[in-house]
């Protein structure tokens, strides 16, 4: 018998310097717990070893799991336990031998793209001396969908209006799913501090030509490799330091020599209309990452306004990713980044699949959109219907911040005007097909403009092909606090929960509460899509960049209590919230780039005992701490909190949102409530029988029980979930239903 060892995992160290370096880095996606199912098998009295003596190779890969190989290639790793003098690995794919695909990088070890994998399971067979194993690689095409579920239909595409480095367009789509031809462009950075496009090839160094010394010492000419192309229906670009008069051509065996072996990746923001489309990508032409010598990657699907779906994000991202580690080699680590709808995504990224991202930074940041972000939105269209057209002028603006929990009332008609997300004739993109949209009259079977009809794929559909929503408010008491805190008086309570009401499917008013789905709100929860922070957050350093809207007159969605609601659903979690700094509200004069960089380089070091969790703890520098800075630049360090005393929030002070005035938690992740009798110790204020009769006739079934975790809450089904076709982790799949 002989032993098999085939599976994919985060690589361990190496022998010699280069190789040890790449392969102590993550390799994207390394903690989701999957790789190959195979049992391993001894391989006893093998010839020449003596017995008893086992002899082992593996094959690890490195590029992706071999479960979600994308695009035909896969970077694979080989490692035999035993010499095998005059023996090489002998590597055969399906039959077909591969093995000068490997080129040997240091003692027992081999290194090498196998390509020409056929969509559906290939075997991999590797042998070397006496031992031998095999390894399932399971391959799904370049334009995907791998685990997001099937593709979205209309889809605009934009490669026909994308403007590539040298100033052409990336021309018109190949195919239906939006394809083109990879392209790779040359820039340089000029001494006037500007890029600019160089000839391919390149024949000679620009006389402007500046360089750049990266931080892991390294001082190149700052020319930039910019590689384009079409990945997952998205348009994708890399950029990364590479001098083509001395540098060979870029592979993981020679990755360029201004490369520090990290990457950032950069999130686009937004939401509203972000659907039924490619769009265009965040710009990595980054020079405040470049010039340090991270390697930058983005795609379209990775912007929000394009795309608010993170399922979709985070598969694009692990399939840019693996395409820039099949370029350039493992990096050492992965850094996502992004404000707003950037930071749904490397929240939700981080948390579901754990591996693509190692570390955070994030701003303006919310959990995710379907829990905190849609509660509110939901809720202050509500308010603002109740304020504008049932009881006009009948609340003063303190009465109405406080009802709504925001510090300036204005926010409640900017929060309903963002609602415009949750209703599907609203938020179409420029260009879609006039004759496919919804219209519940002229059109009931057009598609619909909402981010749960865009989130189908999790969220299941209806007797009438709609997206099944997690969204509810029966038993919500609105302004609770504005009436314990003297705020609003009993009767204006009453009349503001009589009236309420909530939302049809078509989001229009209706007199009743809106009622959630119970298996769509089962599956927000069980999927990740409301941000659990149990699952790969737990043990990924989080820097949380606050920055402050909460005073604006007219409103803004980028509230500062969002920031600690994270912390609330870390500290529910995992027991503490010590892997997540929050700096900022004001102007930070923390390099927390550099930060984060000495904390993921010092976890990588860190070989002491202890689990993960323990190790993002220990190594997190010293000099990153909560803190906030005033208006003259001063750093303020202390504990920053929703609203506890201390410098920062005197100066910075947060609003809430309707649900929390409603008694709801600050974790804000309760779709449904609980139900309980209503009861007159809740209300600091004296009832009346007669008032008492007519909150029971409101709340026929009963109020919120905040104490008690909500309807179908639960937690996290796993990691790496799938939403077809791959089988693995497979959660729902909205096609067999």
């Amino acid at each position: 018998m002989r032993q098999t060892a085939a599976r994919w995992k985060r690589p361990s160290l190496g022998t010699g310097a280069m190789v040890a370096a790449l392969l102590v880095a993550g390799c994207g996606g390394g903690d989701d717990g999957g790789g190959g199912n195979l049992q391993p098998q001894s391989a006893e009295n093998a010839p020449g070893l003596g017995l008893g003596h086992r002899a082992t190779v593996e094959a690890t890969v490195l590029s992706s799991a071999p479960e979600r190989v994308t695009g035909g290639d896969a970077l694979i790793r080989l490692s035999a336990s035993e010499r095998a003098p005059g023996k090489k690995f002998k590597v055969s794919l399906n039959g077909v031998d591969v093995s000068d695909a490997f080129t040997p990088t240091a003692d027992r070890e081999a290194l090498g793209i196998v390509s020409g994998l056929k969509l559906g399971e290939n075997t991999l067979e590797v042998k070397h001396g006496p031992a031998r194993t095999t390894l399932t690689l399971t391959n799904y095409p370049i334009t995907g969908p791998v685990f997001s579920g099937p593709h979205e239909r209309p889809y605009i595409c934009a490669t026909q209006n994308f403007t590539l480095p040298d100033g052409s367009k990336l021309g018109a789509p190949l195919d239906e799913n939006c394809s083109v031809e990879r392209r790779v462009h040359y820039v340089y950075r000029s001494t006037a501090n500007s890029f600019k496009p160089l000839p391919t090839p390149v024949a000679a160094y620009p006389a402007d030509v500046a360089s750049t010394t990266n931080n892991a010492g390294a001082t190149v000419p700052y020319i930039v490799r910019v590689e384009t192309g079409t990945i997952n229906r998205a348009i994708y670009q890399t950029a990364i330091l590479h001098d083509p008069l001395k540098d060979a051509e870029p592979t993981p065996l020679a990755p360029p020599s201004g490369w520090n072996r990290k990457v950032i990746y950069p999130l686009g923001g937004g939401c509203q209309g972000g659907w039924y489309m490619q769009g265009t990508p965040v710009a990595v032409l980054n020079h405040n990452y470049l010039r340090k010598g991270y390697a930058v990657a983005s795609a379209s699907l990775n912007t929000f306004g394009n795309n608010c779906n993170d399922l979709l994000s985070s598969e694009t991202i692990a399939m840019v990713k693996e395409r820039l580690i099949e370029n350039y080699g493992t990096p050492f680590f992965t850094i996502g980044t992004g404000g707003s709808g950037g930071a749904y995504q490397s929240h939700q990224t981080g948390d579901n699949y754990p591996g693509l991202f190692d570390g955070i930074i994030v701003t303006s940041v919310f959990p995710d959109v379907t829990s905190s972000t849609i509660f509110k939105l939901h809720d202050s269209r509500l308010l603002h219907l109740y304020f504008t057209q049932t009881a006009p002028g009948q609340y003063s603006d303190a009465q109405r911040s406080a009802i709504s929990g925001y510090l300036k009332p204005g926010n409640i008609a900017a929060m309903s005007s963002s609602a415009g997300r949750l209703d599907p004739v609203v938020s179409f993109p420029a260009g879609f097909p006039a004759d496919q949209k919804y219209h519940p009259v002229n059109n009931p079977t057009g598609v619909r403009a909402t981010v749960y009809d865009h989130t189908v794929n999790v969220y299941g559909k209806d007797a009438r092909g709609f997206a099944k929503r997690p969204i509810d408010n029966v038993g919500v008491q609105y302004g609770l606090k504005a009436l314990n805190d003297g705020m609003i008086t009993p009767d204006q309570f009453i009349d503001l929960n009589e009236k309420i009401g909530g939302v049809d499917v078509d989001f229009k008013k209706i007199a009743q509460r809106t009622v959630g789905d119970l298996d769509a709100i089962a599956r927000a929860y069980q999927s990740g899509r409301i941000t659990s922070t149990g699952g790969g957050l737990a043990t990924t350093p989080i820097i949380d960049q606050r920055d402050y809207y909460d005073d604006r007159v007219n409103g803004d969605i980028h509230n500062k209590i969002h920031s600690y609601s994270v912390r609330a659903r870390l500290i529910a979690a995992n027991g503490h919230a010590d892997n997540q700094v929050i700096v900022g509200p004001g102007t930070i004069r923390d390099d927390n780039f550099d930060q984060m960089d000495r904390w993921l380089t010092a976890m990588l070091r860190d070989t002491g005992p202890g689990s993960k969790a323990e190790k993002v703890v220990r190594n997190k520098p010293a000099d990153l701490v909560d803190a906030c800075w005033d208006a003259g630049g001063n750093k303020i360090i202390e504990p920053q909190t929703a609203h506890g005393p201390g410098q920062c929030n005197t100066l910075y002070p947060a609003g809430t949102t309707p649900r929390m005035v409603a008694g709801g938690p600050l974790a804000d992740d309760v779709v449904k409530c609980q139900l309980k009798p209503v009861d007159p110790a809740d209300y600091k204020v004296m009832m009346t029988p007669a008032q008492l009769a007519r909150l029971q006739s409101i709340f026929t079934t009963g109020v919120c029980d905040w104490s008690r975790p909500g309807v179908e809450q639960q937690p996290l089904k796993g990691t790496w979930l799938s939403f077809g076709p791959s089988p693995v982790n497979l959660l729902f799949d909205v096609t067999q239903p």
